[in-house]
Formats: structure tokens, C-alpha cells, sequence
């Protein structure tokens, strides 16, 4: 049962909504592992239904990124759901519930891993999740929802050199444009980790946006290229979720 302590969607937190266009930062769709080392990364489907109630009840409507250019003042109420690494268990767990509330999201993929496993986790002591394969993400996109960039391989992209940075950006938009037959507007930086360098070469690269991890929304003076996020939780999630790192640190996590 969800109490009114669960609710993200707090009156502060629309008042901000209302300043800019908000975009919601996801990664998975299923109850946490036991082993996972960031349980906050994972959403349960009841808890991301009720989030979703909550702001469809709260009069906003769904949005998209090419939406920022527009987004001086979140008058239309219009929010922008976006979903990191193509996690297998969002395509079996939140497509009903999106539908089902009416409202769509971008899923960023990491083009070579389609159909594997989220290997930049496990290489850190985390869970192994299944990716989406083409069948699913042809799903995903015939549902109604979009697609970009998570990069070819998800690498830390401040520490990569001129070709791979290039192949890492570019190659990973004309591979998934080739599979998909679609234009790839939209990318997003892994770990949240990006410099001038990086952002320059994925304008250069050709998308329109490019999401970052930093908190808040976006308005007509948000650089395209450094849009910024919104983790959706309560705020007793984020006491829990500082308290998670706190043990984990003094576990030597």
C-alpha cells in the first residue's frame, strides 16, 4: 500500500515541475536484487504505476525531449520520461503501466549490447540484467515510445580516446538508425559523465539533446547538450538511499 509518505510528486517538487520541463531519470523496472549495490536504480512496477498515477493525477501529460525547446515555463504541464541501458525488465514491466496511465518515454540503448547483459554493472560487483534485443525494442517503438543513444559499449566517455570517443558517439547512432530504420536524435551520457570535449563531439555528431545525470529541469536556456534529469523519489527514498551509501562506505563498498 502506497502512503502519503511514498509520494515523490510533493508541492515543492511541483512547483519546481512548473518552472521548466521536467525529465524523469530510470533505469529499471522490477523489485531491487538482494545483491544489488544501488537499489535505488530499480523501481518496483507497483511503485512506478503509483508514481505515474500520481502525476497523471497531478494534471501532467506526456512529453517529449524535442519538447525542450519549447519549455520556458511548464505551462502545458508536460513531463518526459527516460529509461538508461535498455534493461530487459522495463520492456516486461512497464510498457502496461506507461500505457495504461498514457504516456510514453525514451528508452537509451547501448547499441552493441542489445540482447545481452549489462556488463559496465557486473564488471563493478553488481547484479547481471538482461538487455532488450531487436525484437523487444521493435515493440518498444510499434508501442508508441522513442529511442537514442547510450553509446556502442557504456564507457566512462571523459576517459576514452579520439576514435573510440568517436565510435562510442557516432557509431553507436548509425548502428542503431541501421537496425532500426529510424533517425536518432537523442543521446545520454553514461555515469552521467561528460566535458566539453564530449558534448562537442555529440553535437558534432549530429543529435538535437544529450541528458546528463544533474538534477533539475530544463528551460529554454538549458544547453541541448547538457539537459538536466530528475531521479523520481520520495523523500524518505533519498534519507534511504543516503543511508545506503553511507553503509556502504563504512563496509568499504
Amino acid at each position: 500500500m502506497i502512503t502519503p509518505s511514498d509520494f515523490f510528486l510533493s508541492s515543492s517538487q511541483q512547483r519546481l515541475f512548473a518552472l521548466g520541463l521536467p525529465v524523469l531519470m530510470y533505469h529499471k523496472v522490477a523489485q531491487p536484487p538482494a545483491r544489488t549495490l544501488d537499489p535505488f536504480l530499480y523501481h518496483s512496477p507497483e511503485r512506478f504505476a503509483s508514481q505515474l498515477a500520481e502525476l497523471r493525477q497531478a494534471g501532467f501529460t506526456s512529453g517529449t525531449l524535442a519538447d525542450v525547446e519549447r519549455a520556458n515555463g511548464n505551462v502545458s504541464k508536460k513531463i518526459v520520461i527516460t529509461f538508461d541501458d535498455g534493461c530487459e525488465n522495463v520492456f516486461r514491466n512497464a510498457l502496461e503501466i506507461l500505457a495504461r496511465h498514457q504516456f510514453s518515454a525514451i528508452q537509451f540503448l547501448v547499441s552493441d549490447f542489445l540482447g545481452r547483459r549489462n556488463e559496465w554493472d557486473v564488471a563493478k560487483g553488481d547484479v547481471s540484467e538482461r538487455l532488450m534485443d531487436a525484437s523487444q525494442i521493435k515493440e518498444w517503438l510499434a508501442a508508441g515510445h522513442e529511442i537514442g543513444s547510450h553509446t556502442a559499449t557504456h564507457p566512462n566517455l571523459r576517459k576514452v580516446g579520439p576514435d573510440q570517443l568517436r565510435e562510442e558517439i557516432s557509431g553507436s547512432r548509425k548502428s542503431l538508425e541501421d537496425a532500426f530504420g529510424i533517425s536518432i536524435r537523442h543521446f545520454c551520457y553514461p555515469f552521467g559523465s561528460w566535458n566539453p570535449a564530449v558534448r562537442d563531439a555529440v553535437e558534432a555528431a549530429g543529435y538535437s539533446t544529450a541528458c546528463t545525470t544533474q538534477s533539475g529541469v530544463n528551460t529554454q536556456a538549458t544547453p541541448r547538450f547538457a539537459l538536466h534529469r530528475i531521479t523520481p523519489l520520495s523523500g524518505g527514498e533519498w534519507l534511504a538511499k543516503a543511508a545506503h551509501r553511507i553503509r556502504r562506505k563504512l563496509s568499504g563498498g
